[in-house]
């Protein structure tokens, strides 16, 4: 308790610590964005040869060759298995894996097969920090900044996640949702009616949008996980914050879809789940100064 004061005596100090804390943090949610969606794969894979194979009508000689090959597949986990090039499957040892600082000594390639390594990962180390930095600077050394942490950190992954698989898995987006209402039971962000409010008309919000454009395309036009996502940051930062949030990942998925178009110059599927993530940490940190901002120009 003593240095827990200390840290909100010296806020130097805090910036300094939690932006380390937060490098280690990235360093491992790289681990969760890379592994999560193949754990998640291979467990649909498992669950699909379960199913057929209680079906009677299947032969068990059709069932069994892909049985096999399932079965002797390494199970994947994002604690027992050791981490590993992911194009020569070379073991990395631990002053390969020293978030950013390791990236920059290999200048960002494998130190067994020379393959480049990700930008994401040191990026995403990078990232984590400053976020990390910033939460403590917006709101101070308390435990409710832990929460928005754990909040800020979740968001990291499923922008990772959905921008490089185009999935949100709801094993994650659930467990937000249900964090945001528990806090948010005892109105430490927002009243637990705004909370509860934030989360059914951020799912219905970004649903009912979903289904007028696939009447008047006949084609979906937005995945379900953007809706658990959405429910999610209303469930965390109330109803009153999800215009800003849809207004911003809208402004952000616009202008950064048409880079990225212009760079590709080909057509490729949009994920909008990382800029609702990173529409939902602004608005975690700048939200109430803008709404108060525009409440205070609309008066003039």
């Amino acid at each position: 308790m003593q240095f827990w004061h200390f840290l909100q005596q010296n806020n130097t100090l805090a910036l300094m610590l939690f932006a380390f804390i937060g490098l280690i943090v990235g360093s491992f949610l790289n681990l969760v964005i890379y592994r999560t969606p193949l754990i998640i794969m291979q467990q649909w894979r498992i669950d699909s040869i379960q199913f057929l194979q209680s079906q009677p009508d299947i032969p068990a000689s059709l069932t069994t060759p892909i049985n096999n090959i399932i079965s002797n597949n390494e199970r994947l986990s994002l604690f027992k298995s050791l981490s590993h090039c992911a194009k020569c499957r070379h073991q990395i040892s631990w002053y390969e894996n020293i978030p950013l600082i390791s990236w920059i000594a290999l200048k960002g390639r494998c130190s067994y097969c020379h393959q480049d390594i990700s930008r994401r990962y040191p990026l995403v180390e990078l990232a984590t920090a400053l976020l990390s930095a910033m939460v403590i600077y917006q709101m101070g050394v308390q435990v409710l900044t832990l929460f928005t942490l754990i909040f800020v950190w979740c968001l990291i992954v499923l922008a990772g996640i959905d921008f490089e698989t185009r999935y949100l898995p709801d094993k994650l987006t659930y467990p937000l949702a249900g964090i945001g209402l528990a806090i948010n039971s005892q109105g430490l962000l927002v009243s637990p009616a705004q909370s509860i409010l934030g989360l059914i008309i951020g799912y219905l919000s970004l649903w009912i949008v979903a289904q007028l454009f696939y009447l008047i395309f006949k084609k979906q036009g937005m995945a379900e996980g953007d809706f658990k996502l959405l429910a999610a940051l209303g469930a965390w930062l109330g109803v009153l914050m999800l215009p800003l949030i849809i207004l911003l990942s809208s402004l952000l998925g616009s202008v950064i879809g048409i880079m990225l178009l212009f760079k590709n110059k080909e057509s490729r599927s949009f994920a909008f789940g990382p800029y609702l993530a990173i529409a939902g940490i602004l608005v975690l940190l700048y939200g109430s100064t803008t709404m108060q901002w525009y409440l205070n120009l609309s008066l003039y």
